[in-house]
């Protein structure tokens, strides 16, 4: 009787509840019926209008998946925003679109609220702003303070304009980890680290209290190679000689004594930008360009976003007619499982690739990785999804983004050719696992672990310390999955395993460094990624097509009802703190750095704790 009554009482309701989401589903349906036939909601591109290109957010391969009711809840709620994720492709769409839209006559590049990026997504923007500039239209840049990244696109418009308050801030790039083995011997953890390779820093902040020279070697190698590969660019689009860049305290602070300590003005006598601009008279330019708008307060425009919308599809549409390049995008840690848009499931990936082929159309596959590795078992299915697809007649060119590093090399390894950007971070070969343990410190609390067991294996935990024979055994496995890593790439490069282990070792090397060692076959983008798979399947015709995880029903009717800037993944503001930070909050932002190299290192389910991952890859600039 009373699992009765407990049965019937949940029907109520669970009948209750999908009435309710029913109506305000259909409530919803009306309203986006409502706006699609009206007239109001109609996005217009002015005749003689300027692309105001404001790019808010971080740029990236592809977003991270959020919720989409979720996202529109918070949003209703009033949640503070932060900058969300911008697709590369989606900047580098409009602004080609724009070249060719006789409705737009110049660009404004404020770049003011753009997160940083690695030079390679910059170069891909970049790259279709030069496009923009050869039909014969003005980019003009605007922002109240440059960072080295903002200015990297800046310096590729025809003008470039600072507030009369503003600056830019040049730096150089650099690579500063947290470390905090005394911090670890104070609470008395005992680290048992394994790993194989001179340069397999990733886990140095776990053991050292500073970085060793081995990596410090590796590290200022890439680092050089790709500062000087920014300072290449810029000093050839402003014309003036790579002495101008600041690489030292001294000759920074001579020049600003000259300006007395202002920071615009510095800029300005530097050659770094071309005039200082207030808003009004920014504006005052623009209308001079191309007019009034419509209302008479400003001069003619249209967003970044409102330009996307008037073009771009919320659901892709595919010709089943063609025949296809697939292109499937890689990108963030390398995990086990299934895993949403913006992260790597060793199944789920491997699922997409399957799914290219056994689509008959998909003559050819681009893997665009943006990665800096993570579990070697999940890289492992996806590697022997790659080889699938060659065994199935399907070529695959591994195009890799800012970073294809470890694991992120495991799964490019077995294409057919491998493409990075010149800047591209990749190599770091070589593999690690860690293990906490905490005895000693339960100890000075008093609290113990003690039992039986029937072997010997069931005697470890993190309060019973770890037996120096189970350590000997998992550095046998550490060194057994670094001969299997030298293995897979000797096998797909063509190269022995010695030549392998003498540019392994974990070492980390920008492309044009890896392209002469025969660990990437061409340097170029994505586009000359997908046009190498074309020609490798003998195809002059064809569309290219995204292959990835599609959405529900419900989260596409969501997205197009609150709009995609309501359900972007947001992502962490990394802004540098300023000079007045207190004590305290200095403090949280240490603590903050130890938990997130801490759980990058725990973030891994690999069957065998193995890890194939560098995380050293994040450049700060």
């Amino acid at each position: 009787m009373i699992k009765k009554v407990v049965k019937a009482t949940w029907d109520g309701i669970n009948f209750s509840r999908r009435l309710v989401v029913n109506l305000i589903f259909i409530a919803l349906v009306i309203i986006v019926i409502a706006s699609i036939t009206s007239d109001d909601g109609e996005i217009k591109v002015p005749q003689g209008a300027v692309l105001n290109l404001n790019l808010n957010g971080y740029l990236v391969e592809q977003k991270r998946y959020v919720d989409p009711l979720d996202a529109a809840l918070a949003q209703s709620m009033g949640a503070q925003d932060e900058p969300a994720e911008i697709l590369v492709d989606d900047v580098v769409d409009v602004i080609n679109k724009a070249a060719n839209d006789e409705r737009i006559e110049a660009m404004l590049l404020n770049v003011q609220n753009l997160g940083g990026a690695h030079i390679n997504k910059l170069a891909a923007i970049a790259k279709a702003i030069e496009a923009f500039k050869a039909q014969g239209k003005p980019v003009i840049a605007t922002g109240y303070y440059y960072t080295q990244s903002q200015y990297y696109l800046a310096a590729h418009a025809d003008e470039i304009n600072l507030h009369p308050y503003g600056g830019v801030s040049i730096e150089g790039f650099g690579v500063y980890p947290v470390y905090f083995k005394e911090a670890l011997d104070k609470l008395k953890i005992t680290q048992h680290v394994f790993r194989v390779g001179t340069f397999k820093s990733a886990v140095e902040p776990l053991i050292r209290n500073d970085m060793s020279q081995a990596a410090k070697e590796a590290n200022k190698e890439w680092l050089s190679h790709l500062w000087q590969q920014y300072k290449d660019e810029i000093a050839t689009l402003r014309g003036f000689e790579q002495t101008n860049f600041d690489e030292s305290l001294d000759t920074y602070l001579a020049k600003l004594e000259k300006v007395d300590g202002n920071g615009a003005k510095y800029a300005l006598q530097n050659g770094w930008v071309d005039a200082l601009k207030n808003n009004q008279e920014l504006r005052q330019q623009m209308i001079d360009l191309v007019g009034l708008d419509e209302k008479g307060k400003s001069f003619r425009q249209i967003g970044f976003n409102d330009y996307l919308a008037t073009f771009k599809m919320p659901i892709a549409v595919d010709n089943p007619l063609t025949e296809k390049v697939a292109v499937i995008v890689a990108k963030g840690t390398i995990v086990d499982g299934h895993r949403k848009a913006g992260e790597i499931g060793g199944d789920s990936t491997a699922a997409l690739l399957r799914e290219a082929r056994n689509n008959d159309r998909v003559k050819a596959v681009v893997l665009r990785i943006d990665s800096g590795g993570g579990s070697m078992f999940a890289s492992e299915l996806i590697r022997r999804e790659v080889i699938a697809l060659k065994e199935a007649g399907k070529p695959v060119v591994a195009s890799m983004g800012s970073v294809a590093a470890s694991g992120g090399y495991w799964i490019a390894s077995a294409a057919n050719e491998i493409w990075a950007a010149p800047s591209t971070i990749t190599g770091s070969i070589g593999v690690f696992g860690t293990i906490m343990t905490f005895e000693k410190s339960a100890a000075k609390l008093g609290v113990y672990s003690d039992g039986v067991g029937t072997t010997e294996l069931k005697g470890s935990s993190v309060l019973l310390g770890l037996d120096d024979k189970l350590a000997q055994a998992i550095q046998m496995s550490v060194e057994n999955a670094y001969s299997r890593f030298l293995e897979v790439v000797s096998e797909s490069r063509g190269l022995s395993l010695e030549e392998v282990d003498k540019i392994a070792q974990g070492r980390v090397w920008i492309a044009t460094q890896a392209q002469q060692l025969g660990l990437v076959d061409q340097l170029g983008d994505k586009q000359a990624a997908i046009s190498a798979a074309a020609k490798l399947a003998s195809l002059k015709h064809y569309d290219v097509q995204l292959i990835e995880q599609p959405l529900s029903p419900q989260d596409i009717f969501i997205q197009n009802l609150f709009g995609n800037a309501a359900v972007q993944s947001l992502v962490a503001k990394q802004a540098p703190q300023s000079a007045s930070v207190g004590a305290a909050m200095q403090f949280d932002n240490f603590v903050e750095q130890i938990e997130q190299q801490v759980n990058s290192l725990k973030a891994f389910n690999d069957p065998e704790g193995i890890y194939a991952r560098c995380l050293v890859c994040t450049v700060t600039n």
